[in-house]
């Protein structure tokens, strides 16, 4: 039925099963991979005043009672404790969605009387976002990043 291979034809077998496999890495095994975009266009700028942020950060961090999110119909609500005098009374709020950019939202919103603010469930699209934080107290930067998965 199968005639005796020789060294020629198992190196030959070995070749092609090689190109076989270099043409699915650069044919086919890249339509699975997700969009790889840059998180920000102004990346470079955005480098040069992280030290900013990781101050806010770690400030935010040196909190006793930190902000809180939750979600409901309603959307997503971020409460601040009655304790925390927001300067301004103003958040800025950055909503990065992982895996499609023209779904971010970044705004400006203030508090209400409650000490809370509401960001609408019509803007929100199911999936995974990154919630970065803003604010100002005594005019020193705060930031908490929240991981979200709005249903």
């Amino acid at each position: 039925m199968f005639k005796k291979l020789s060294w020629g034809h198992a190196v030959v077998i070995a070749l092609g099963s090689f190109i076989a496999f270099i043409l699915y890495l650069i044919l086919i095994f890249p339509m699975g991979k997700q969009n790889a975009e840059m998180i920000s266009s102004n990346y470079y700028e955005e480098e040069l005043v992280y030290q900013d942020v990781i101050d806010a950060k770690k400030r935010a961090m040196e909190l006793e009672v930190h902000p809180v999110y939750s979600q409901d119909k309603n959307g997503i609500k971020l409460h601040f404790p009655t304790d925390r005098k927001v300067d301004k009374k103003e958040i800025d709020f950055v909503l990065f969605r992982t895996d499609d950019s023209t779904l971010d939202l970044k705004k400006v919103e203030f508090l209400d009387g409650t000490n809370s603010m509401l960001i609408p469930a019509r803007v929100l699209v199911p999936g995974s976002y990154t919630l970065k934080t803003k604010w100002k107290e005594n005019n020193q930067l705060y930031q908490i990043d929240y991981d979200v998965l709005w249903k």
